[in-house]
């Protein structure tokens, strides 16, 4: 049977009340060419709803003027790093006395917020970085907390003091871990597991490291080093391109001599040494640190 087309003032994802007052009958909006992930909604059925932006968008044709997407749904849509259990739930807020959504597959809540803290990403409202982060206070480990901050400084979405602000916004959930966090926090470091490998120096008693730091030999410049002890010419890097092409390997292997040869030592991490990190990371960067001068109490 030939449908009738839709309107396309109502878009890829549209509300029932907004496709009634332009006409589509009932009928029409429970053809089999369209689907209804939430109540109210319909989309094209072959629309893809596998991601969690897939059904922000599904989902969007359901704000009201004060709802807006928050917490790690709000995340994901500024890229930041989650832990993978995080990042399937949506989530949904409403700025009191406007009331959070209940509808089956949304996650609702109330927060109060105020316009300068609202923002659009990819066409969705969602709350700016730094509130966004304090959002994540209670839901995630304080060192995820970190690494989104870091994430968040090093892109320069917003500052250490935007941040602070932030968890300062009334009383926070997790307010604790979003202080340990702040504390914890540096621009600087370009992945999870860079700031993992961080953290676990830092808990080592070793000294703040340089985060990717240029490295330049005789007006040359040699490498970017990911965490440098510059004093002692010592340089750790997390390595995660086990899958990298052959023609990167090479890079990186040409890469390694030329540190060496500026003097420097470089312990590299790979991912399996974190499942033993006192044997497989602190002994080895401890025994670097010692062998150029280096002591607890220096």
């Amino acid at each position: 049977m030939r449908r009738s087309p839709l309107p396309g003032s109502l878009g890829p994802a549209f509300d029932v009340a907004s496709a009634r007052r332009s006409g589509l009958s009932s009928g029409r909006l429970f053809a089999d060419d369209l689907a209804a992930p939430f109540h109210g909604v319909r989309v094209p059925a072959q629309q893809s709803l596998g991601t969690l932006l897939d059904r922000c968008r599904a989902y969007a044709p359901r704000l009201r003027g004060a709802q807006f997407f928050s917490h790690t749904t709000a995340a994901v849509v500024w890229d930041l790093p989650l832990p993978v259990y995080a990042s399937h739930d949506l989530h949904v807020s409403a700025d009191p006395p406007a009331r959070e959504p209940h509808t089956i597959g949304v996650i609702g809540h109330r927060v109060r917020m105020n316009d300068a803290e609202l923002t659009l990403r990819r066409g969705l409202p969602v709350p700016a970085p730094a509130e966004t982060w304090a959002q994540l206070g209670g839901m995630i480990p304080l060192d995820a907390l970190v690494a989104v901050a870091d994430t968040i400084l090093t892109r320069g979405d917003a500052d250490i003091d935007d941040l602070r602000a932030a968890t300062e916004h009334l009383r926070r959930r997790g307010a604790a871990d979003l202080d340990a966090a702040l504390d914890l926090a540096r621009p600087g470091c370009e992945s999870p597991r860079e700031t993992d490998l961080r953290l676990l120096l830092h808990r080592a008693g070793f000294p703040e490291p340089e985060l990717n730091g240029h490295l330049f030999h005789e007006g040359r410049f040699i490498a970017r080093l990911d965490l440098a002890y510059r004093e002692y010419r010592v340089a750790v890097e997390y390595d995660g391109r086990q899958h990298a092409s052959m023609e990167q390997f090479r890079r990186d292997a040409d890469r390694w001599p030329a540190i060496a040869g500026a003097g420097w030592l470089l312990i590299r991490v790979l991912d399996h040494h974190l499942q033993n990190p006192e044997r497989d990371v602190i002994a080895p960067v401890r025994a670097a640190l010692f062998s150029r001068g280096w002591h607890p109490n220096s």
